[in-house]
């Protein structure tokens, strides 16, 4: 389908639209236009990724600037799910493209997603590591410059990557050819043509029109420095699922310290003492020559650092590269000493036997008066790490990760003395618990701080979501002025999904998972009936979630002991998510077996946990989801404790409201799963009689809302079922009502559709200049009429 927003055509790769992805895309180019900021929330399961990237590539083909698009999402699923779509969409572009020229335009069309080396290796040694960061490290030994500077001098002599060393042949920007390569497809060329996926991406980068990546790429300052800084500053930045984006910036700036670390990190700098001594019988020349680098500046010491820097780095800002390194900690033997003694002062803090909380500021005095350690050598002290890590040619980095914790530690407590970070200190781990096992936290309060470079470098950020409701919290928290902030209702020939909210068991018992009464026997037994009712009615598969995991354990060994989980074993198999990530995996391989053969399965989840947030559960994997209370976090955590303070005293955000704000959109997050299209069906049950107040209900995303009916909003148990039986049977008939021209456009409803929205657009700027000349024939220049003004008295 072909038609034009204003004046650029967009090519849809349907011909069929829904009506909320049109707007959907008339906003998305108001923005683009604006060259500003935009929040939107799209209803889940109404082709959002589609319509992103078929109004974006269109702007980028039609106008000659050719912006790139950066898009980010959450998963490497739901990367390699975008990159399919964009892939789809370009093939129906060069399809239907009219002339030869257009053709060969679309086909040089270059789309490109980015995931870790873990994600992508290809050799036969580091690819079976199950770590991440262990893959890294071995990686970085076969193909750091000083690793293959030896071994292509004197072959043989270091281990170096084969694949690797074949992209060296290739001229830049040939490393893969034109067009949208998925994950898989990559990998499957690395394998024919000998080639390392992971840098033949990285290598890519700077010709290619769409980037797609983890938003820890663009958010996390030490990630973002090595993969992004290429990217230039008219790009068109999305934040897809981007519900949990303030978590995401937080946790980029958050360091956590244990004790073991700081053992591990001990050991890391005697070592790194024992190399330098080496280092000064057999070449004393390299630290000389270092040790000159960093009287210039670090951006002398790192040639390889761009001059264009990335952005306004969080971690070491650009003015600081351009100054020379705190002399004493430029002699890499200094600079041992510094860290020793940096990480006995940490060992010694963590002695203490009672929470400690403090700024920043207060930190660094106390460091200063009890090691004389000033702020400045802090401050440099993870780039001056890596510049001796790279001076010495160490190997097996993973040996150092605790050490380069350390450092990161130093450099962000030393940048960030002001305002909007706490350090907390925690002895034990829960109340209870008498064996010490501290935590040293370094937490970021302000998402804002993450995310703000993005905003001042990026002409146009796109935050985007199924459910991001109250839209307007977003530019509070990040601190943001879009230009459009719009949520969309759901157009649906028949209600395909019903919302239901039981506030009571068929006893008349209240039901909630609030902290009083969370564990009262009459409560669990009524959620328990809750879910064996469900499991006669409800065909195939319920997912059910929790607040927590160990509000989870605990209502299931009482559901246990009341007989309640044999009842549910007769109609329904059931499957647990866990903390363990392969075993939730097994979890759902056998849960959707279940659904498949007729079975039938619930599998019990929790809020905020793997299930809640990147798995689908579309058609006869989901028919209900079932929220077991409201989903509020810990608030007893001191870390959230401090967080909604600092809300509070900058941003004017309520504790209640934002805690609220949190638990609703988790909680639609959840239910949402339940419905992944038009034509799929399914009930949403919460089950808590605090989802009945307004103030939740308004906290939903508009396209639940919409269909929370008065009757539907305060049911007892058995009142529910009899909906639930009726909204069943209703949607098992095959649909007579035609759903073209009312949740499904063609291309005539699309032409409708502008010409009614031109026609409102010339009434209102009519209504606009009526309502001026009244003013003008009123009081002329905006003062009253001279003869008015010569009749009056005035008083000399």
């Amino acid at each position: 389908m072909k038609f034009n927003i204003d004046d650029l055509p967009v090519v849809f790769p349907y011909d069929r639209i829904y009506p909320e992805q049109w707007e959907y895309m008339c906003d998305l180019k108001r923005t683009l236009d604006a060259s500003g900021h935009c929040v939107l929330e799209m209803p889940s399961g109404t082709g959002k990724t589609v319509s992103l990237l078929s109004l974006i590539v269109s702007y980028q083909q039609f106008y000659p600037t050719k912006r790139k698009l950066i898009y980010c999402s959450r998963t490497v699923p739901e990367i390699e799910k975008a990159l399919a779509e964009l892939k789809r969409l370009m093939a129906y572009r060069i399809e239907h493209a009219e002339t030869e020229e257009e053709k060969e335009n679309e086909r040089n069309f270059t789309g490109l997603g980015l995931t870790s080396r873990k994600n992508l290796c290809l050799h036969p040694e580091v690819s079976k590591e199950k770590k991440g960061r262990v893959v890294d490290a071995r990686c970085r030994d076969l193909t750091s410059a000083a690793a293959c500077e030896k071994g292509r001098a004197n072959p043989g002599s270091v281990p170096l990557c084969d694949w690797h060393e074949g992209l060296n042949e290739l001229e830049p920007g040939t490393q893969l050819g034109r067009g949208i390569w998925t994950l898989s497809d990559v990998e499957q060329h690395g394998r024919e043509k000998g080639l390392c996926p992971y840098f033949a991406i990285r290598r890519m980068m700077p010709f290619v029109n769409v980037v797609i990546y983890s938003f820890h790429y663009l958010l996390d300052p030490k990630v973002a420095e090595q993969v992004s800084k290429e990217l230039s500053k008219d790009s068109i930045v999305v934040f897809d699922e981007a519900h949990n984006i303030d978590n995401v910036c937080i946790e980029s700036l958050s360091i956590d310290l244990t004790r073991p670390m700081l053992d591990s990190a001990a050991r890391s700098v005697s070592r790194l003492g024992e190399k330098i001594e080496e280092i000064k019988v057999t070449d004393a020349s390299k630290l000389q020559d270092e040790y000159a680098k960093l009287v210039e500046g670090l951006q002398e010491a790192d040639a390889a650092r761009d001059e264009d820097a990335f952005m306004s780095n969080p971690v070491l800002p650009d003015d600081l590269l351009k100054e020379a390194i705190p002399g004493n900690i430029r002699k890499a033997e200094h600079f041992v000493a510094f860290l020793k003694r940096f990480v006995e002062y940490l060992k010694t803090r963590m002695r203490v036997l009672h929470v400690v909380a403090e700024t920043p500021l207060s930190f660094l005095q106390h460091l200063k008066d009890i090691t004389f350690i000033e702020r400045r050598p802090l401050k440099f002290c993870a780039e001056r790490l890596q510049s001796l890590v790279r001076t010495l040619s160490l190997t097996q980095l993973d040996e150092y990760y605790a050490l380069q914790k350390v450092a990161s530690f130093a450099t962000l407590v030393a940048t960030y003395e002001k305002v909007g970070f706490l350090l907390i200190l925690e002895p034990f781990e829960t109340e209870s618990s008498t064996v010490p096992n501290p935590i040293f936290h370094f937490t970021c309060l302000d998402p804002s701080l993450a995310i703000k470079p993005v905003f001042e470098r990026f002409s146009s950020v796109v935050i985007t979501s199924g459910t991001i409701s109250p839209l307007d919290m977003y530019p509070k928290m990040l601190q943001f002025t879009p230009v459009v902030q719009e949520t969309y209702a759901m157009t649906l020939s028949r209600n395909s999904f019903l919302p239901l909210i039981i506030t009571r068991g068929s006893d008349q018992v209240a039901i909630s998972s609030r902290f009083e009464v969370r564990n009262d026997p009459a409560v669990v037994r009524n959620f328990g009936s809750i879910l064996i009712e469900y499991s006669k009615i409800v065909p195939d598969g319920i997912v059910a979630f929790f607040p927590s995991y160990l509000y989870m354990e605990s209502i299931v060994a009482a559901w246990n002991d009341m007989g309640i989980l044999n009842e549910v074993w007769k109609h329904k198999l059931i499957f647990v998510e866990t903390p363990d990530a392969n075993e939730t995996s097994i979890a759902l391989e056998n849960y959707r077996r279940a659904c498949d053969n007729g079975r039938g399965a619930i599998l019990l989840s929790v809020a905020r946990g793997k299930v809640s947030e990147g798995i689908d559960f579309d058609h006869n994997y989901g028919r209900a989801v079932i929220m077991f209370g409201v989903p509020y976090q810990y608030t007893e955590s001191r870390i959230l404790k401090a967080r909604l303070e600092y809300l509070r005293d900058a941003y004017r955000i309520r504790e209640s409201e934002f805690l609220g704000f949190d638990a609703m959109r988790n909680a639609a997050q959840c239910v949402g799963r339940v419905l992944r299209g038009k034509t799929d069906w399914g009930l949403m049950v919460f089950a808590d009689k605090r989802f009945a107040r307004s103030d939740k209900r308004a906290k939903l995303p508009r396209w639940i809302n919409q269909y929370i009916t008065d009757t539907a909003a305060n049911l007892s148990t058995d009142m529910a079922l009899v909906l639930s039986k009726l909204f069943m049977r209703t949607i098992s008939q095959s649909s007579t009502e035609n759903q073209t021209g009312i949740s499904l456009w063609t291309l005539e409803d699309v032409l409708k559709a502008q010409e009614k929205r031109k026609a409102s657009e010339i009434d209102m700027g009519m209504q606009a200049e009526r309502d001026e000349e009244m003013d003008e024939d009123e009081y002329g220049d905006g003062g009253l009429p001279d003869e008015i003004l010569a009749e009056m008295e005035v008083d000399p």
